[in-house]
Formats: structure tokens, sequence, C-alpha cells
């Protein structure tokens, strides 16, 4: 009679055991999924934030390429006008220049041509 007990009560615990281990097996798997839909959310989440982020540096660059084209243009324009300035300054002390070399060989050719006669 013992040996029947024995053997139930070591039947029951294996049962139960068993039933555990069911459970324990459920719950793994469980959190196994929750883990792996909120690994996807986050990627998800990650994913639009890189795009976003990408977005505002691409738009970023477009502007800081049209402040410097904008900021060049204006540095040409400026030297144009610099070179147009030094340029027309340079003709004008050119053509005094020749004006007095030209008064000047006149009164060198007329004191030659006095020296000779």
């Amino acid at each position: 009679m013992k040996l029947r007990w024995v053997s139930l009560l070591l039947a029951v615990f294996a049962f139960g055991a068993m039933a555990l281990a069911q459970d324990v097996k459920a719950d793994v798997d469980k959190t196994a999924k929750d883990t792996a839909e909120a690994t996807k959310k986050a990627a998800k989440k990650t994913a639009d934030v890189t795009k976003k982020a990408a977005t505002k540096t691409a738009d970023a660059t477009e502007d800081t390429a049209k402040k410097a084209g904008h900021a060049t243009k204006k540095a040409a324009v400026k030297t144009e006008d610099a070179t147009e300035s030094a340029a027309k300054k340079t003709g004008h002390a050119v053509k005094k220049g020749t004006k007095k070399t030209v008064d000047k060989t006149k009164e060198g050719a007329e004191k030659t041509k006095d020296a000779v006669k």
C-alpha cells in the first residue's frame, strides 16, 4: 500500500513539474514575442527619426550652399567694381604720364632744333 501511495505521490509531482515546465515555456515564449515586438517598434521609430534628421541635414546643407553662393556672388561683384575702379585710375595716370612725356619730348625736340641751327 505504501508503494501505491508513494507511486501516486511521485506521479502527482511529475505531472505538476511538467505543468510547471509548460507554464515556464509559455512565459518564455510570450516574453520573447513581446521583446521582438518592442524591438520592431523601436527600430521603426529609430528609422523615422534618422530619416527626419537626414532631411533636416539636407535642407541645412542646401541653405548653407545657397548662402555661400550668394556671398561669393557679392564678393565677385565687389571685386569687379574694385578692379574697374583701379583700371580707370591706372588709365588716367597713364594718360597723364603720356601727356607729360609728349610735352617733355616736344620741349626736348625744340631745344635740339634750336641747338642745331
